[in-house]
């Protein structure tokens, strides 16, 4: 088996797969700055017809519409697809941030730029470039380089600038297709890459151009190079990482072709260390290939070369050796980015695979070391990327020097091993164990020391060094380190800082070392409870909080609360909460408890009732405030509401007793306190009760101290209207006869309520109350009480105010009820401020009552008089006029005239007095300009109707005139007034014929009133309303006498026209001679109406005598129709207008000829479309030839010239045609190749498309000619699906299938025309022909997924022997559910089975070798595909299948599944089946997992084939079985040895006596006495003991003593062996229990004389120890005696206690 290579590629995702078009991959549409995202530009184009245009030559629209796939590499299967338009789109290599690039709209330049972020949906930036970028990329995370066609900016993602110029482009650049650019990680060096066409001599080679950029230098170097990239690189004998560029060339220069990478390290001249090349060694058949991309991997620090073909070349970097070269794909690679993560790249292939290259890190370094022999790059390269595979060589070189003493080389040797492999226990004691020389510093130190300074220590380091530093007592040391991460944690570590109390470093330390236990320690002895809750939670440790709950209590109660709250907070609290509580109760901890159970019960949890009433007890009885804002919270609802009430009653909270009582007795007892209860809180309680107990309550409250709980009462009535009902509060109320209640609460209830009721009780109240203002303003504004009844008790209630009855009484028009009251109360006042203020506009209704209840006139009069002008005076007249009192009046009319009122009912009224008393009524009828003539008129009619004539013209009152007139037979009059009004609906209504005096106004009007009239536009109404009423004969009749009879109006013009017309209308005989003799009328006019009514000759005659010749000939031509007097007329006046028209005639009767003779004539190109629709119809294309050249001379139409070119066409003449469109013309010859095609005229179209030229057209035409290979050359020219089609379906007609190949390849690219194509081949059966053209179309470099699939389904029905190779070679590129569809339907179940697996449909695979196994069926693909399916029912169908067709094959299925199956079932499937046989090695190799089926089936099998050893080792070694039931079973078996086992089942399971029994029976006396010793139980020993005796089994009797020793009684032994004889044999036994009666004795004698000599030794020192007590005593005395005084008064001289001896220095000394 090969070595696997050390580089490996897979594929991340497909774009294809994820609806990517293959046509839009490629460098132009796809971006990829990173590993994390993939861009795909996506513009989709749809095909559109004008509108309103044929088919034939419509013009074909192209609608684009954009879209951006965004596929994140960690979630390829959810792309995100955003309609966004943009010329290109690139993602950031690190975050979901886009930069888009658009071109700016027309007329601007440049290139719009914008950044967004996705994931806050925010634009972060945007910039109107005024270059146009023709490249750009990600040179940073937080930086954009944007590249134009002669300078490069940097445009910074942070803050507000624009793009900043770096540097202009060399000229090497010029004219290149730039391809990358990069910065170095410190931004001061910038490489531009440039690709170009090749030389002549090589064109296939592209050339590469590269400038590098020195930004602190300002200086640019021009070099030839494909690919570059930047990276830092720590060299030896330099401090800090230096700058380096690798670039790699391809360059054909004098013939030689070189390919060269080079490494070089950037710097100042004389100061770079680093210059490396080395050869890329292409192979023969890559010899134009180049490189496309380059990325350096800085976590192996390699360098990956990418070309275009897919070929990858690695070389060290360092170092420039070549390390591999491979080929990743076999499609060419357009686009790469690094993997930082990997160390390696990803690329993107022209089939769209997004390939994920990298370092394999088990085969790289074996791989170098073996196959290139580079020892020392093996070794380099597994230090520098910690790889597998050289660690030979590392330990080989540790021990090499270790043995010569280099401790130091040796420490770095084990600092740098890949892996750490030599960073162990074993290396430390090597360096402990040398001993360390005078003056030099110690091995071990050495050796940390080294590792310290390239890295960080591991566990057991970090201990040993720790230990070294505090035995130094240099812990600051250690605490560096620590900061410093170079130490690793582990307990040992933590432990080491907790010796000397460093709990926060310690805790540290264990957090990080994941020691919980010791996390719990730390957080308690630092008292960080918080944390301590937050890290119990999440790692499951379990400390003792009893204990350090305990222990808070007494030093810090704060703490302990906090404590015993994030116990409480844990789930399934480790303390119970109560016991918690009563911790804090039993030290009288109130304040604390309460915090405590506060916090703990906020949750409100049924299970903590008892707490919750506990809380608020001993805050009740203690603290009462505290309880009552508990309460306020209601937080807590399951405590012992009757308790808590009682108590709450006796801390005088009577709001909160009344919220817990629910006894009506104990609310009414407690609600009576309302001295102590807050009244908004009151209010608010009886909205919880119901509406009957709140009316209670209300009474109670009322029945005890109205005054004081009259206001609680009116506010619950406001509060709970709704609820409580206001009848019943109203009745409540009255019931007291509280009629201040009442008021107050109907007041504010009054607003809201439209009951009248209610408004009446208020106005009732209110009034009791002495609320007159209240009642004035209710009446004033309600509008729901009952009037009737406000009115009857306001009058009783006989109120001083009379505004509240006014109100009502005006406002529900019971005026007069108000007047008579009001006058028989002489309240007189009240009336006048009535009419005066309140409404005047009700005083006739006044005036009228007082005039009923005879009141005195001169009161009447003044009242009337105090109102004046603002009395309605129409209602008051009528009041009046209704009592016959009008005259009563005429002061008051005079007085408002003398005032000079205007208003008609004044005079009115006036005019009606005058006329009623023929006081001069002509004068005042005449002359006053004020009152209403209709009125008046119909007043006066009644008395005079000349008068009322005389009122009816003054205000044209026309209807009531017509009326009287016609009443009185006065239609003289009549007929002079319609006259003079010319009014034409006064005419109409007169001249109607449903007027029975029609015909008598007619005659006045004839004889009277128009002779008589001398105004014409009098005449001229009257005879629009004759006309208008259809009296034509009596119109004619007029008209004559004024026109003809030479009066003044014989000569107008337009009485003359209606003359003319009416005659038409009404006797055309006439029309003739009016037209003779009248001379000044409207010809044009008067002929168009003669026309209407089909006199034709007189119109005719008209337009000749005006000389309209033109509407003369359309008379003929329209009217007459005669189309030879038409021609004689146009010949005899010989104008153009009038052969234009004869033309139009001509081609309206479809006359062609005659019609373009016409034209011809008048050379009138007005109609040229609808004559070139005619002859196209008629098909006289040679008059239309001539035609048209009239017209092309006149007209500059594109419509012309075509119609020419296209009447060519139909006449043959090619030769003109030809002549013609190589000329200048605007002919669309597009829509005439069409048109020419489409008629069959293909040699003319053929003509027309090789000049326009449009190929496709041309391919057309030519397969109609059956001109197959220039149809091909000219698809080719075309290049467009639709022709490409056509010419391959009439090659594939015609059986030209080698030139219908060359057209199909070009089809089958296209995806969605791959399926027509593949139909039209299969309908006409060519399945042959189309395999061939699909075989050859999987080759083409754009052969897409739809190619491969469509030859699959070819393979399948037509030649399914090639089906499963062509699915193993291509079973990535496939549409696998397409092909599994047409397997299942042709029955190919092998080939189905393989594409199961391939979509990962392991189940429908399994059903498949299951339902068709003859077939399908592969026992190792089956293994394969049993292990990976999701279903577990089809594994158990599988087994179920292999029980059935291959049960020898069945128990290596059943190991290949052992870990996915449930083995009990699968003993119920084998026992069903009756074959648990079959499988006993898999049950025996599953036992291990002690399933109780599994055992007994095992157990079963064992029985069967009576293998005695292998079932009692199963049952000894798995128990999980039903021990009882196989014992059953045993009990009962022929073998002996099997009912020893079910003995031994027995004593397993505590069945002593069964097992006792069993082997009593089968005579195994040694198992009985056995299991009589391991019972333990005296009783069963002794009836063994007697059954011997029994038995006469007297060596078992003294072998049973010896065995059950311990559980038999001398007593009883003594008993049985006398009276059975049996004392020989209970010798033995006798004296064993002698000798260990009389060892017991003296044992306890020699205890209890140790004990005494203890006990006086005991005595002795406690003796000894009261001695020196009693000596210090008596010393301390002597000690405490004062000083004698001495000479001078001291406490003692020089000698005494001053000596030495015995002196105070003496005494502060001891």
């Amino acid at each position: 088996m090969a070595a696997a290579p050390p580089m490996t590629t897979r594929e991340v995702l497909s774009l294809p797969n994820l609806g990517v078009n293959a046509a839009n991959i490629s460098f132009t549409n796809v971006t990829c700055e990173s590993d994390k995202y993939v861009c795909v530009r996506e513009p989709e184009a749809k095909q559109l017809v004008r509108p309103g245009a044929e088919s034939a030559a419509g013009l074909n629209l192209l609608c684009l519409r954009e879209h951006l796939v965004i596929v994140d590499t960690a979630t390829p299967a959810a792309p995100e697809r955003r309609p966004i338009s943009a010329e290109s789109a690139i993602m950031n290599p690190v975050s979901k941030v886009i930069a888009l690039k658009a071109v700016a709209q027309p007329g601007v330049d440049g290139d719009q730029l914008q950044i967004f972020d996705m994931a806050a949906k925010a634009k972060l930036k945007a910039v109107q470039f005024p270059q146009s970028v023709v490249f750009w990329k990600w040179v940073t995370p937080r930086k954009l380089g944007l590249v134009t066609a002669t300078t490069v900016y940097h445009w910074d993602m942070d803050g507000m600038s624009d793009p900043v110029k770096v540097f202009d482009r060399t000229s090497n650049l010029e004219n290149t297709q730039i391809i990358s650019y990069r910065v170095d990680p410190t931004e001061k060096w910038c490489v531009l890459i440039g690709i170009a066409p090749g030389a002549p001599e090589r064109p296939q080679l592209v050339k590469g151009f590269m400038q590098l950029y020195s930004v602190e230098q300002q200086r640019s170097q021009a070099l030839e190079a494909h690919a570059a990239a930047f990276t830092s690189l720590k060299l030896t004998g330099k401090d800090s990482a230096s700058p380096v560029i690798s670039f790699a060339q391809k360059t054909f220069v004098a013939g030689q072709l070189t390919s060269k990478l080079h490494v070089i390290e950037l710097g100042a001249p004389g100061t770079v260390s680093l210059k490396k090349s080395a050869e890329l060694f292409f192979p023969p058949e890559f010899a134009d290939d180049f490189p496309v991309s380059m990325q350096i991997s800085d976590k192996y620090g390699l360098v990956y070369v990418i070309t275009k073909l897919g070929l990858v070349f690695v070389y060290d970097l360092e170092t420039a050796t070549a390390v591999y070269r491979t080929r990743i794909s076999p499609d060419p690679v357009f686009i790469a980015a690094p993997s930082p993560e990997t160390g390696g790249f990803v690329s993107i292939n022209r089939r769209g695979q997004v390939l994920l290259s990298t370092v394999n890190e088990q085969t790289m370094v074996p791989f170098i070391s073996s196959q290139l022999q580079n020892l020392d790059l093996a070794l380099a390269l597994a230090k520098r990327g910690n790889l597998a595979g050289a660690e030979q060589l590392v330990v080989a070189n540790f021990e090499r020097q270790f043995q010569l003493g280099q401790f130091k080389e040796a420490a770095e040797a084990a600092a740098d091993s890949p892996q750490g492999v030599l960073r162990t226990r074993e290396t430390l004691e090597r360096f402990k164990r040398v001993p360390t020389q005078p003056g030099q510093t110690s091995p071990l130190l050495i050796y940390f020391g080294t590792i310290l300074t390239k890295s960080s220590l591991n566990a057991e380091e970090s201990v040993e060094l720790g230990r070294l530093v505090m035995a130094q007592n240099k812990k600051v040391l250690l605490d560096n380190w620590w900061k410093e991460g170079k130490l690793t944690a582990s307990e040992g570590l933590g432990d080491l800082f907790k010796g000397v109390n460093d709990w926060d470093t310690a805790l540290d330390v264990y957090r990080q070392a994941g020691a919980a236990n010791k996390v719990v320690e730390a957080l308690a002895a630092k008292g960080d409870f918080e944390q301590l809750a937050t890290f119990t939670r999440s790692s499951g440790a379990s400390p003792d909080y009893l204990f350090l709950l305990q222990r808070l209590l007494m030093d810090n109660p704060d703490a302990a609360v906090n404590l015993a709250k994030m116990v409480a907070k844990q789930p399934g609290p480790p303390l119970d909460l109560n016991t918690m509580a009563d911790l804090f109760l039993q030290r009288n901890m109130v304040r604390e408890a309460t915090a405590f159970l506060l916090d703990v019960l906020q949750d409100n949890d049924p299970r903590n009732a008892v707490l919750q009433t506990k809380l608020l007890e001993i805050n009740l009885i203690t603290n009462p405030p505290v309880a009552d804002a508990i309460l306020a919270n209601g937080t807590l609802t399951h405590y012992d509401r009757p308790r808590i009430a009682q108590l709450c009653e006796k801390a005088g909270l009577y709001m909160r007793a009344l919220q817990h009582y629910t006894d009506l007795s104990d609310i009414k007892r407690v609600i009576v306190n309302t001295h102590a209860i807050e009244p908004q809180a009151l209010v608010e309680y009886f909205g919880s009760l119901s509406a009957e107990w709140a009316l209670e309550c209300l009474k109670v409250l009322l029945d005890t101290n109205m005054q004081q709980n009259l206001q609680i009462v009116v506010n619950v009535a406001k509060e709970y209207t709704e609820q409580l009902t206001a009848e019943k509060i109203i009745e409540l109320l009255e019931s007291h006869k509280s009629y201040h209640g009442l008021y107050f609460y109907l007041g504010s209830y009054i607003a809201f309520s439209d009951n009248p009721e209610v408004h009446y009780k208020y106005i009732e109240a209110a009034a009791k109350t002495g609320q007159i203002k209240e009642v004035e303003r209710v009446t004033r504004e309600s509008n729901y009480y009952p009037p009737e009844r406000v009115k009857t008790f306001l009058m009783e209630a006989n109120l001083p105010d009379a505004r509240p009855l006014i109100n009502v009484c005006d406002r529900f028009d019971m005026v007069a009820d108000l007047t008579v009251y009001l006058y028989n109360k002489n309240m007189f006042r009240y009336i006048e401020g009535y009419v005066q203020k309140v409404n005047p506009q009700k005083a006739p209704q006044v005036v009228g009552a007082l005039l009923d209840v005879e009141a005195d006139d001169t009161f009447v009069n003044n009242l009337i008089l105090s109102v004046r002008s603002l009395i309605p005076v129409e209602s008051l007249v009528e009041e009046v006029e209704k009592r016959n009192k009008l005259k009563l009046l005429n002061p008051f009319l005079e007085q408002l005239v003398s005032e000079g009122s205007k208003d008609p009912h004044v005079h009115n009224a006036l005019g009606k007095i005058i006329i009623d008393t023929n006081n001069n009524p002509e004068h005042f009828l005449t002359t006053n300009p004020y009152y209403d003539s209709l009125v008046v008129g119909k007043f006066a009619e009644k008395r005079d109707p000349s008068l009322a004539c005389v009122a009816y013209k003054r205000g044209q009152c026309d209807d009531a005139l017509v009326a009287c007139t016609n009443k009185h037979a006065m239609f003289k009059l009549q007929a002079r007034y319609v006259v003079e009004r010319m009014d034409p609906d006064l005419w109409g209504k007169v001249l109607e014929p449903e007027n029975k005096f029609r015909r008598q106004v007619i005659d006045q009007v004839v004889s009277t009133a128009l002779p008589e009239c001398k105004n014409p536009e009098q005449v001229s109404v009257a005879v629009k309303a004759f006309m208008q009423a259809d009296l034509q004969a009596e119109l004619i009749e007029l008209l004559e006498k004024i026109v003809l009879n030479n009066t003044s109006f014989s000569n107008n013009h337009n009485l003359q026209n209606l003359l003319i017309i009416t005659a038409i209308k009404a006797d055309k005989s006439r029309v003739k001679d009016y037209i003779h003799r009248l001379d000044n009328f409207d010809g044009p006019a008067v002929g168009e109406i003669a026309v209407g009514y089909e006199l034709f000759e007189e119109a005719f005659e008209i337009y000749k005598k005006f000389g309209l010749k033109q509407q003369a000939i359309k008379v003929v031509l329209e009217h007459m129709e005669d189309l030879d007097r038409a021609h004689e007329f146009a010949t005899k006046v010989e104008e153009p207008t009038v052969w234009s028209e004869l033309a139009n005639a001509y081609l309206d009767h479809d006359m062609v000829h005659d019609a373009i003779a016409a034209y011809l004539r008048a050379s009138d190109t007005s109609k040229y479309v609808e004559v070139i629709d005619k002859a196209n119809q008629s098909g006289v294309y040679d008059d239309l030839v001539k035609y048209l050249l009239m017209v092309r001379k006149k007209v500059k139409d594109p419509k012309v010239d075509t119609e020419l070119v296209y009447a060519y066409a139909q006449g043959k003449d090619l030769g003109p045609l030809e002549e013609f469109i190589v000329s200048t013309h605007l002919a669309n010859l597009q829509s005439v190749g069409d048109r020419c095609f489409e008629e069959g005229l293909f040699e003319a179209a053929r003509i027309i498309f090789t000049r326009i030229p449009n190929y496709g057209r041309l391919a057309s035409t030519l397969v109609k000619l059956h001109q197959f290979q220039a149809a091909v050359d000219a698809a080719r020219k075309a290049n467009s699906p639709k022709t490409w089609k056509e010419v391959c379906y009439a090659c594939v007609e015609e059986n030209e299938f080698k030139l219908a190949q060359l057209c199909g390849l070009n089809i089958i690219i296209n995806a969605d025309d791959l399926m027509e194509v593949s139909e039209f081949y299969q309908e006409r059966g060519f399945f042959e022909e189309l395999i061939m053209l699909l075989e050859s179309g999987i080759g083409l470099e754009r052969a897409h997924m739809g190619i491969f699939t469509e030859l699959g389904v070819l393979y399948a029905k037509y030649k399914p022997e090639k089906l499963m190779e062509h699915l193993k070679l291509f079973a990535t590129r496939l549409n696998v559910p397409q092909l599994i569809r047409i397997c299942e339907e042709l029955e190919l179940w092998k080939e189905l089975t393989f594409l199961y697996v391939q979509y990962d449909e392991y189940d429908n695979a399994l059903n498949v070798m299951i339902t068709h196994s003859p077939i399908a069926w592969e026992h190792v693909k089956f293994k394969d595909v049993a292990v990976k399916v999701k279903s577990q029912e089809a594994l158990y169908k599988g087994i179920s299948f292999y029980l059935e067709e291959h049960p020898d094959l069945l128990n290596d299925l059943l190991k290949v599944v052992e870990s996915r199956v449930d083995h009990s079932r699968v003993v119920e499937i084998m026992r069903r089946a009756g074959q648990l046989p079959l499988v006993k090695d898999y049950l025996l190799s599953v036992q291990k997992n002690n399933l109780q089926a599994v055992n007994e089936a095992v157990n079963e099998l064992l029985i069967e084939e009576e293998d005695f050893a292998a079932l009692r080792e199963s049952i000894t070694t798995y128990d999980n079985f039903d021990q009882l039931s196989l014992a059953g079973r045993l009990e009962k078996h022929d073998l002996m040895e099997f009912r020893r086992i079910a003995a031994f089942i027995y004593k397993r399971n505590l069945k002593w006596r069964k097992a006792v029994a069993l082997a009593k029976q089968d005579k195994l006396y040694k198992d009985a006495m056995e299991t009589a010793s391991q019972s333990e139980d005296r009783e069963i020993a002794e009836d063994l003991l007697r059954f011997f005796v029994e038995e006469g089994q007297k060596e078992c009797f003294a072998a049973c003593l010896f065995t059950c020793y311990d559980l038999i009684k001398p007593d009883v032994v003594v008993e049985v062996a006398w009276t059975n004889g049996l004392l020989d044999m209970v010798m033995p036994y006798m004296i064993q229990f002698l000798r260990d009666y009389t060892s017991k004795v003296d044992m306890l004698l020699h205890e209890r004389k140790e004990a005494q000599e203890a006990k006086q030794s005991e005595e002795e020192v406690k003796k000894q120890q009261e001695q020196a007590a009693n000596a210090y005593l008596h010393l301390n005395s002597y000690l405490a005696l004062p000083a004698p005084p001495g000479p001078d008064g001291g406490m003692g001289g020089a000698g005494g206690y001053g000596a030495p001896g015995y002196g105070a220095p003496g005494f502060q000394q001891f």
